[in-house]
């Protein structure tokens, strides 16, 4: 089977930290959110990508090929950028003529049994139930289980289960000729042409497709959700059970944290829900529930609920203070 994974765009709410790398190279936990994604996929024994480039696509590629050479790489730029329906219809020439092909988004880590998908002798989407559907792709089932409508970001949802980014599709062959229907017809929502309208088409046609409830789906397009999905991550226990007090003598560590190699943290309190990147300094500096990005540095810092990008510095204030009695000192102001 052939992965596809369209890796292509912008990234802009996650601004700035996607002014300088792809929103997929962005990292959580103790990799980055293209490294969880490739890393599932090898474990499930796939060995044939297509990446679909744009914005910064010259640093997917060597990240790829640096990182995993032992995997099959192609590369596709998509230019313009018009939408996930477009950018697999640039690709098409890659997989239309496999058995099957995998669909998996570069900016959603998901967590499902992939082997089981994979080997399903059915189209597959998979979805998750949610809060605000209105927010994403919603999948509506009929009475025999195969899905009888697909709508994007619908007005009024008539279904809670929304598609997570992963999708399965038999007969790629019939995919491309979807995409190709909703090119030339012209067919967009919200400006774009998207995969859900293209297999909404295939649907029309007779093509039968199931849901898969995943296990786990972590958003990581904004910085809220790329902070709670980090949360989660290092939530599991070898993260918790991750005992750093020998290599970091002197500072407090509160599991869970992720910390990598070749880092220089003194007089400290790291975590919880912290994720440092490797030869990291930190110096006199409290986090909790952040992302610190490699070869950064940190002194006299408080910091919570925030992402530091790779290669920057922040230094605050040091006072040595001599407070007498019934004083008040407030910095705040």
């Amino acid at each position: 089977m052939k992965v596809v994974i369209p890796v292509a765009g912008v990234g802009s709410k996650l601004r700035p930290h996607t002014h300088t790398q792809p929103k997929s190279l962005v990292p959580v936990a103790d990799n980055t959110i293209l490294g969880h994604i490739v890393e599932r996929l090898i474990r499930a024994g796939i060995q044939d990508y297509v990446f679909i480039i744009g914005y910064l696509g010259d640093k997917v590629e060597n990240y790829v090929r640096q990182k995993y050479p032992q995997i099959n790489a192609e590369f596709v730029v998509q230019e313009p950028r018009e939408g996930l329906g477009h950018a697999l219809w640039i690709a098409r020439e890659t997989y239309r003529h496999e058995d099957s092909v995998l669909i998996m988004l570069g900016d959603n880590i998901v967590e499902a049994d992939l082997p089981a998908i994979i080997a399903s002798p059915k189209s597959v989407l998979g979805v998750k139930k949610v809060a605000k559907p209105s927010l994403f792709g919603v999948t509506e089932v009929g009475n025999d289980e195969y899905i009888v409508k697909l709508v994007e970001k619908p007005k009024i949802p008539k279904s809670n289960f929304a598609l997570v980014g992963l999708y399965k599709i038999m007969q790629p062959e019939k995919l491309v000729r979807s995409l190709e229907h909703i090119i030339t017809e012209n067919v967009r929502t919200h400006n774009e042409y998207h995969l859900t309208d293209a297999l909404m088409h295939m649907i029309r046609q007779g093509e039968k497709m199931v849901t898969w409830n995943v296990d786990n789906w972590f958003d990581c397009g904004r910085k809220e959700t790329l902070l709670e999905a980090n949360a989660k991550l290092l939530s599991r226990p070898r993260f918790r059970e991750m005992d750093y007090s020998s290599q970091y003598p002197g500072n407090i560590i509160i599991p869970p944290v992720s910390i990598g190699a070749n880092c220089t943290i003194t007089h400290s309190i790291i975590g919880p829900n912290v994720a440092i990147g490797e030869n990291a300094i930190v110096s006199r500096t409290s986090l909790s529930n952040s992302i610190i990005g490699a070869y950064s540095e940190l002194q006299n810092a408080v910091m919570h609920d925030s992402i530091i990008g790779s290669d920057a510095s922040f230094k605050g204030l040091s006072h040595s203070l001599n407070i007498g009695d019934s004083t008040e000192i407030n910095f705040a102001q």
